[in-house]
């Protein structure tokens, strides 16, 4: 059952929303205080593909590129790191594998704490390895109860945060992104996402307070993410940008459901719709951008969401070696350094100039920056907010306010749309105002419009 529902807004103007602070701080293990002033560096690797045969050669890896983070925090003189490993299936299918890898790396952790002051938190990924079509779908099925045992095993293992990148409503999204469809779009991520959330979030909590972990957050990585990656850059057509950013705020809406469960941020890194977020809850967001995670993807958004980011993460990156050392040296460097640029804007109380220069970097670029620079994220929160105890109208108004704004900036000829972002744009706000504003008629026609999609079954989301 969710805990409580967002119905205002944690920041009473989008001026005061800044790099590095939040309204309520987060102080992990080991000396690592989170949105209290300053940002903190994230680094993610990967494992080498072959590295989980078995078991001791898998937690030997992790102990290997854990360390080599840790040592050069100590010769570029990083105060801060927050490492975080996104588990490969097979990390989250074997709970032992997860206890064991967090376990050596909380070791580590514990240990450059104690002798170097270093400070230093864990974060453990949990994979969503559950699938629709699994007997016993994506709430009884054996994939379901092996992912809560690897939150257990890796919150007893003492790491500092849990997260997860939920994929509840993802058959319909991909269903309806194919087509076009903005219907389908806000079914699968505003009302099937955000169920799936309400069943999923409460348990991660539990477990979290039962160690004494931290609750971290979500991202909509299979969904709207997905609809990003589709749409590309500015010359590709596959899917249209207005879309991506229509959904982009659809998902605002149905991330917000792990902190109205009880997480407390630093949410995932990943999730672009985060400045949403941020605006309605004050939790402290993690973030990437291409400056820094230009190893894992290419976007149109390479600053803006640096601007509001309380820890900058180079998303992740395969381990190997680079002419700088491996790519756990490498990126550690580069996640460090963007972080000591903002607290030195935040030392020298210049913190908004810099924010306002990242943020309008990239903010007429495309439609997806437009809507979440902070001061538009902002005006999307105050929407949530506004339809806040109703999932699927805070998704749908989301939405439409997204399109709004768009279409504010086209008129004004600060944004350039090609005819077709416009006339796609046009038909999905159509689409989008002509929906009921009953949830259970909307659901109703849902179940019937999408109920032959592949692998779609009501029952994963209690219908």
């Amino acid at each position: 059952m969710v805990v409580r529902r967002y119905t205002s807004m944690a920041y009473k103007n989008p001026d005061d929303i800044v790099f590095g602070k939040a309204v309520y701080p987060v102080y992990e293990r080991f000396g690592v205080p989170i949105g209290a002033g300053f940002v903190v560096p994230e680094i993610k690797v990967a494992p080498k593909p072959g590295s989980e045969k078995d078991l001791e050669t898998f937690v030997k890896h992790h102990k290997e590129f854990t360390e080599e983070i840790l040592k050069l925090c100590l010769q570029l003189g990083f105060n801060y790191i927050m490492i975080e490993q996104e588990h490969v299936f097979q990390q989250t299918y074997n709970p032992n594998y997860a206890y064991e890898t967090a376990h050596a790396q909380v070791e580590l952790a514990e240990k450059y704490y104690n002798e170097y002051g270093i400070g230093v938190t864990i974060r453990h990924t949990i994979g969503d390895i559950r699938k629709a079509e699994a007997e016993g779908g994506l709430r009884e099925s054996d994939l379901t109860k092996r992912m809560f045992e690897s939150f257990e095993q890796a919150a007893a293992a003492g790491v500092g945060d849990l997260a997860i990148e939920t994929l509840g409503g993802k058959e319909v999204v991909d269903y309806a992104v194919a087509r076009g469809d903005i219907k389908g779009v806000l079914f699968g991520i505003g009302v099937c996402g955000s169920e799936d959330m309400a069943w999923t979030w409460p348990q991660i909590v539990k477990i979290a307070n039962k160690y004494g972990t931290i609750p971290a957050g979500d991202t909509n990585c299979s969904g709207a993410n997905t609809v990003m990656f589709l749409a590309g850059g500015l010359m590709d057509r596959e899917v249209s940008h207005t879309m991506a950013a229509l959904a982009r705020a659809i998902a605002g809406a149905r991330s917000l459901v792990a902190v109205e469960a009880g997480a407390r941020g630093p949410l995932k890194d990943c999730g672009y719709e985060n400045p949403i977020i941020k605006a309605i809850t004050g939790v402290p967001v993690c973030i990437e951008c291409t400056s820094i995670c230009a190893c894992a993807h290419i976007d149109v958004m390479g600053n803006l969401n640096r601007a509001i980011g309380d820890v900058y993460s180079n998303e992740s990156v395969e381990y190997h070696q680079e002419f700088g050392g491996s790519t756990a040296e490498v990126w550690t460097a580069v996640t460090g350094n963007a972080a000591a640029l903002s607290n030195t804007a935040l030392q020298a109380k210049q913190e908004k100039i810099l924010r306002d220069l990242l943020t309008y970097s990239d903010m007429y670029r495309d439609p997806q920056g437009l809507i979440l620079s902070y001061p538009n994220a902002y005006r999307i929160g105050k929407v949530i907010t506004q339809y806040g105890k109703d999932p699927y109208l805070r998704a749908k108004y989301a939405a439409i306010e997204a399109g709004n704004i768009i279409l504010e900036a086209a008129e004004a000829k600060k944004l350039k749309l090609s005819r077709w972002e416009l006339e796609t744009l046009n038909k999905a706000m159509e689409t989008l105002k002509a929906l009921p504003d009953d949830a259970d008629k909307f659901i109703d026609d849902c179940l019937k419009e999408y109920a032959n999609v592949p692998y779609f079954n009501p029952k994963n989301y209690g219908w």
